[in-house]
């Protein structure tokens, strides 16, 4: 009898650990170090890390603002539309991400030029139509460039040696793609120059589709 007992209990322990796997199924990063933070209560994620208000230009000439993001998954990089090296990478890898989720609008892509004084609206409409973009689901963005540096480092996390104090004159540098959630919280990083780390990545965007937050 006394068996039976501890038979259930272990499998209500099992079913509560699952349920708590399911509701929260990726890490938090809160800070800039990528440190993941797992999080048990929906009561914290007020208190989490979250993109600040922006609002850039798109190739068409659309203002595209964080607060069109809200209810939606977005994956974010950052390039400039004339580097001969890193950048082709990144805009391919992103490319696998807008063919994995073609047909999802609840999936955006949002490349930030961090040379906006040259990736004019003009500039990104054609490369977005050299590269086959979608223009519903992947957004090349310009602007003012102390306001994109500002997110890209302030809300994004995202610039090579982490920890190291930049002004507003320091080339911003990253081959990473940044996951958000429908909350506009960082979900994940990964290396866009890395074909592993791109399936990781199209693999936990649809794990946050499916998370019951």
């Amino acid at each position: 009898m006394k068996t039976h007992y501890v038979v259930v209990i272990v499998i209500c322990l099992v079913g509560c650990n699952l349920k708590e796997k399911e509701s929260i199924s990726l890490p938090y990063y809160h800070t800039p170090d990528f440190t993941p933070l797992w999080i048990s209560s929906t009561s914290k994620l007020d208190t989490l890390h979250t993109l600040a208000p922006f609002s850039f230009t798109n190739q068409n000439g659309v203002q595209i603002a964080s607060e069109q993001l809200k209810g939606k998954i977005h994956v974010a990089n950052f390039f400039f539309t004339f580097c001969p090296g890193l950048c082709p990478r990144l805009t391919q890898s992103m490319k696998e991400v807008q063919a994995a989720f073609k047909g999802d609008s609840t999936i955006m892509l949002m490349s930030y030029s961090v040379m906006p004084e040259r990736d004019s609206v003009t500039v990104l409409r054609r490369y977005a139509d050299e590269h086959k973009i979608m223009d519903e689901k992947w957004h090349l963005l310009t602007g003012n460039k102390k306001a994109i540096y500002e997110t890209a480092r302030g809300s994004y996390f995202a610039d090579e040696n982490l920890g190291v104090q930049k002004g507003e004159n320091d080339f911003l540098h990253t081959e990473n793609f940044i996951l958000i959630d429908k909350h506009l919280h960082i979900r994940g990083i990964y290396n866009g120059t890395l074909p592993l780390e791109i399936k990781q990545l199209i693999e936990d965007v649809k794990v946050l589709e499916q998370e019951a937050l």
